[in-house]
């Protein structure tokens, strides 16, 4: 246990944040997705959900303020609203401004797993759960 880290970032996860450059990417992916056979670096993290993680991540990784949508999920059914919704709070709190989510094709956001600095596999069990987040800078 780290003072002021999140108890759900591990050494593992905290060394592929760190190790991470401007413009690397990394996915947060539901139990049901492809993840090993996609990931180029992979983190399992049984018993955790999807949001958590994202807040967990996102108290500290910057997001990416070069691009205008710094943060994908896929493209998914409309029951999933709810969830999107929670990423969009999640976002716009940790960065203190809003966040430009894009809802990519499931084909095209495959891609994007696979070039991907790392995956992070959750216990996630909601359906479309997956998240896309891009690595920004921290400013002198």
């Amino acid at each position: 246990m780290l003072k002021t880290i999140d108890p759900l970032l591990n050494g593992q996860l905290l060394a592929i944040l760190d190790d991470m450059g401007h413009g690397d990417e990394i996915v947060v992916a539901d139990a049901n997705f492809p993840s090993a056979s996609n990931a180029r670096r992979l983190v399992d993290m049984p018993g955790t959900t999807a949001s958590a993680l994202l807040d967990a991540i996102l108290s500290l990784l910057p997001l990416d303020d070069f691009v205008a949508s710094p943060m994908a999920v896929m493209q998914a059914p409309p029951e999933t609203r709810p969830l999107y919704d929670g990423y969009q709070a999640s976002a716009d709190r940790a960065e203190g401004r809003a966040i430009t989510i894009t809802e990519m094709p499931p084909v095209d956001f495959y891609g994007r797993t696979r070039d991907a600095y790392a995956v992070i596999r959750s216990g996630e069990r909601r359906l479309y759960a997956n998240f896309l987040l891009r690595k920004g800078v921290i400013y002198p």
